[in-house]
């Protein structure tokens, strides 16, 4: 997994950047080594919005992209939530794709079977 932490208006304490490379670094379990993670941290800047810590990430997956946001009034927090939300999107777009899998491999079955019997009726007549 390539994992890339970047900034818009705030700059990135090695802390911080340490602390997402590792709780992102769960995802890596689930996903392909090619596949690209962009996380952005933001602080908004609006002083009527309280929770004002915002972490999105954008995963860049074979045939599919997923995004997050999350935001609390703690950075750290954020990420965290952020990683739970990508940690549940990733394992749907998983079960997705074996649920089609084995919808194909059920439906070339079904096929196979009443090629079978046509054949079968054909040879007894």
């Amino acid at each position: 997994m390539q994992l890339n932490v970047k900034g818009k208006n705030l700059e990135v304490s090695d802390s911080i950047r340490s602390y997402a490379e590792r709780k992102l670094g769960k995802l890596d379990k689930q996903v392909h080594d090619l596949t690209r993670v962009e996380v952005e941290l933001t602080v908004e800047r609006n002083p009527s919005i309280a929770a004002n810590q915002v972490a999105e990430a954008t995963v860049w997956m074979k045939g599919h992209t997923l995004r997050a946001r999350e935001s609390s009034t703690d950075m750290k927090a954020s990420i965290d939530e952020l990683t739970d939300k990508l940690m549940r999107q990733i394992k749907d777009e998983r079960n997705k794709r074996a649920a089609k899998r084995k919808a194909v491999d059920k439906h070339a079955l079904l096929e196979e079977a009443a090629a079978a019997e046509v054949a079968a009726g054909e040879t007894a007549d």
